[in-house]
C-alpha cells in the first residue's frame, strides 16, 4: 500500500500496532464516500454532483484502476472495488481507498458491484474489476442503488433493469438521477451510456482493458468541450490527472 502513488488513490500515512490495535491512517477526506453523496446525501450535497462532476469523479476512479491494472508491477486487483471505498475531496476529486488490502486473488467483493465469474468462482481479476467500474458508472447515471430491495422486483438489480435500456435513447433519458433536473448533454449522456454497456458485458473478454475506458472518457470530455465552445463559450471545471497535474476543461 505505501508503495502507491497516483493522485486519485489515498495514500498511506502510517500505522499504529500499539496496545493490541492494528491501525492504518490515511488522510481526512471531506466529503466522505460517492455511495453515502448519492444515496444519503442532503439537497445540498447532492446538487454538487452535476453531470459534469459525475464525468469527473469517472474519469479520476478510472485512471485510478488503470494504475493498479496497468501501471504497477506486479498489476494489483483491488478486490472490493464500490463507490463506498470512492471517497471525494472538497473539490469532488475522488481518491481510491482500501487498495492492497486483499491478498492474492481471492477477493471480498460486493452484492451489486460483483461480476458473474466471481460469483461463481470467488476469484478477482482486471476484467471484473472493469464489471464493477461499470456498476459505478451505472450508479453516477442513475442514482441508483446496485441493488436495492425497496423497489420493485424487475428494478432491484440495477444491471439487470438498466442493460437492456442503454442504447434506447428515450429509455436512457427516463433513467437519468432526477437529481439532475435534466441538466446535461445528451449526446454526452448517450456516451456514457455506452461505455458502461461495455464494462458490464457478461462475457469477460468483451470487456475493454481501464486504459481503453480512460480514453473514451477522455474523448466523451473532449467532445462535450468543442460543442459547448461553440453554442454557448465557455464555461470550466478543473480535475486532476496524474500526467498533466491540474487542468481546466471547458465543458
Amino acid at each position: 500500500m505505501s508503495r502507491l502513488r497516483h493522485g486519485n488513490i489515498i495514500p498511506l500515512v502510517g500505522y499504529c500496532t500499539e496496545h493490541r490495535q492494528r491501525l492504518l491512517v490515511f488522510d481526512y477526506v471531506k466529503n466522505g464516500s460517492l455511495h453515502d453523496m448519492l444515496h444519503f446525501g442532503n439537497e445540498r450535497s447532492k446538487k454538487l454532483l452535476t453531470w459534469n462532476a459525475r464525468i469527473k469523479i469517472a474519469l479520476g476512479v478510472a485512471r485510478a484502476l488503470e494504475y493498479l491494472h496497468e501501471v504497477c508491477t506486479p498489476f494489483v486487483v483491488h478486490g472490493n472495488f464500490k463507490s463506498e471505498n470512492i471517497l471525494l475531496d472538497e473539490d469532488l476529486n475522488p481518491q481510491l481507498s482500501d487498495c492492497g488490502l486483499s491478498t492474492g486473488h481471492q477477493m471480498i467483493g460486493s452484492f451489486g458491484y460483483s461480476a458473474p465469474e466471481f460469483v461463481l468462482s470467488g476469484i478477482c481479476t482486471v476484467k471484473s474489476e472493469v464489471y464493477s467500474f461499470g456498476v459505478v458508472m451505472l450508479e453516477l447515471l442513475t442514482g441508483r442503488k446496485p441493488l436495492d430491495s425497496s423497489r420493485e422486483r424487475s428494478e432491484q438489480s440495477l444491471v439487470r433493469w438498466a442493460t437492456p435500456q442503454l442504447h434506447d435513447i428515450d429509455a436512457l433519458a427516463r433513467m437519468v438521477d432526477p437529481a439532475l433536473n435534466g441538466v446535461y448533454p445528451a449526446k454526452s449522456l448517450s456516451r456514457f451510456a455506452d461505455i458502461i454497456a461495455s464494462c458490464v458485458q457478461t462475457e469477460p473478454k468483451f470487456r475493454p482493458p481501464m486504459s481503453d475506458i480512460v480514453q473514451a472518457i477522455v474523448r466523451l470530455v473532449r467532445r462535450a468541450s468543442i460543442a459547448r465552445i461553440r453554442t454557448s463559450g465557455e464555461s470550466r471545471f478543473s480535475f486532476k490527472t496524474p500526467e498533466h497535474g491540474s487542468t481546466d476543461t471547458p465543458y
